[in-house]
């Protein structure tokens, strides 16, 4: 692989360091212009926010000194950042753009900015004209991850409040919010904050009983909602798929009794009770009953709590998805470098076939036209057995491309069917056809 990334992070450098590196949004693109202009660059494309400045680069022969790049753009001295300067070449370069993407190297794991950050380098570059082919591929490459990343991993959804994990568990439960009823008893916060992240979640209806009317007409307005009043709660509350009470009253306000005519109500359709109330609103029996799920603000801190371990296992997931996709991207686009030889050796081996059936066209003109068609099945199976080792080394030689073992075998196999000089004369006759 030609990749090469440098760069200095949150985890390399303190931000005194890093600000020295940042690069302005207007002038990213030039920057980027300018870098892929240093010798030996092919293909570059710079990360610059405010955790991260990283220099991605395609060399032409599989590194590139970037140190009089970073010392005249930044004018910061090599001593000053060499401590904290991590590269990255070939797989681990391609290996490190991806978890950045998929946000695994990000200050707060699981943060959906920085993938938005990498497209707009992506586009930079693009738009100067400095990234194409092989960096485009494993850039776009890079997008694709941290898709898959995001929707087969929670790691972007970890909730990171008592409200948030609220909701978090109500979708687990109900699959989803969209066209759900919410019904807020009392006006607190707390509650609006729950409610609002269940509508921003799909909730469709939203139900307001407060002991004092102006309250609960104040937090209707702000979703739309309608109230009813505190008296009746009992005779409307069984239509909520979700209630969330937080009341400053001394005795539950929710018990089993109320909990089973509710189910009788909505023929045992489940209802997700928050309770953040202290003293609690809802009777811990109520949450016994089939059907009726109750999480006190215990519960739900104790969620909180575990959020770093489960954003953990998350990103055990996630690192597992990338590391497939890493050898899967380094696979596909050795062989495809591969492919050019590969050709070239079958057209090299079926010209020579052709060139002996022609010769031997007299001698096999007796032969009828069946027979005539064993003989070409013959020598194409012939061709084919011959092909296979070589075939099968190039491209193995090509998934191991560091291997100074595999080029030599390369090498090697170019030489014996002396591709090189087949590759030479058609280069010649191009360039002398086109003059």
């Amino acid at each position: 692989m030609t990749f090469a990334l440098w760069g200095v992070s949150h985890n390399s450098a303190p931000v005194e360091l890093r600000e020295r590196f940042a690069i302005p949004a207007q002038h990213l693109g030039e920057a980027t212009r300018a870098l892929a202009l240093e010798p030996g660059v092919e293909e570059a494309m710079i990360l610059s926010t405010c955790n991260r400045v990283e220099l991605l680069v395609r060399t032409r022969n599989g590194s590139a000194d970037l140190r009089p790049f970073m010392q005249q753009r930044f004018n910061v001295g090599e001593a000053d950042y060499q401590r904290c300067l991590y590269r990255h070449h070939g797989k681990d370069a391609v290996r490190h753009l991806f978890r950045v993407a998929a946000s695994l190297d990000s200050m707060v794991v699981g943060e959906p900015q920085i993938l938005g950050q990498v497209k707009q380098a992506y586009a930079a570059a693009r738009e100067v004209g400095a990234l194409h082919s092989d960096l485009d591929a494993l850039v776009t490459s890079a997008f694709n991850v941290a898709k898959r990343v995001r929707s087969e991993t929670a790691i972007g959804s970890s909730a990171v409040s008592v409200a948030s994990v609220a909701v978090e568990l109500a979708k687990k439960i109900f699959g989803s919010l969209e066209n759900k009823c919410v019904c807020l008893v009392g006006a607190g916060k707390m509650s609006e904050l729950a409610a609002r992240h269940l509508v921003a979640n799909g909730a469709a209806r939203i139900l307001v009983a407060n002991r004092t009317p102006e309250h609960a007409r104040r937090l209707a307005e702000a979703f739309n909602g309608e109230v009813i009043a505190f008296e009746s709660l009992y005779d409307h509350a069984s239509q909520a798929d979700v209630i969330i009470t937080s009341t400053g009253s001394s005795q539950p306000i929710f018990r089993r009794e109320h909990g089973e005519r509710f189910m009788d109500r909505r023929k045992n359709r489940p209802m997700f009770f928050i309770d953040i109330a202290v003293p609690r609103d809802a009777d811990p029996a109520l949450g016994k009953l089939d059907g009726i799920f109750v999480y006190d603000i215990d519960d739900l801190q104790s969620v909180v709590a575990t959020h770093v371990a489960d954003r953990r296992r998350e990103a055990e997931r996630a690192e597992a998805i990338i590391h497939a996709e890493v050898e899967k991207f380094v696979s596909r686009r050795s062989i495809e470098h591969a492919v050019p030889t590969i050709v070239s050796l079958q057209e090299h081996l079926e010209s020579i076939r052709r060139a002996e059936l022609e010769r031997m066209r007299g001698k096999l003109a007796s032969l009828t036209a069946e027979q005539q068609a064993a003989v070409d099945a013959l020598t194409r199976g012939i061709v084919n057995k011959v092909l296979h080792t070589p075939i099968s080394t190039l491209k193995t030689a090509a998934q191991q491309a560091d291997d100074p073992g595999a080029a030599a075998a390369v090498d090697l196999i170019k030489r014996i069917f002396n591709l090189e000089a087949d590759d030479a004369a058609a280069r010649k006759a191009k360039s002398a056809g086109s003059s």
